[in-house]
């Protein structure tokens, strides 16, 4: 496996897992709303959570940037 198909395993596995931690962001915090909670174990909050997949997000662009600028070379 060369390090382009590494590297764009890479960006799906951290774009997805950006993705989850958006969906039970925005699930925490309609929950909440309810009086439920689903992180209660890990001590998290909904806006936590986002910050954690919204920097994942940004380490991925980041990536995808680096990539681009590459190929540009």
């Amino acid at each position: 496996m060369d390090l382009e198909k590494l590297n764009s395993k890479v960006y799906r596995f951290l774009f997805l897992g950006s993705f989850v931690l958006l969906v039970i962001a925005v699930l925490e915090f309609v929950l909440n709303l309810f009086g439920y909670t689903v992180l209660q174990a890990l001590h998290y909050t909904a806006g936590r959570v986002l910050h954690l997949a919204a920097l994942l997000l940004t380490f991925v662009l980041a990536l995808l940037l680096r990539q681009v600028r590459e190929e540009l070379k």
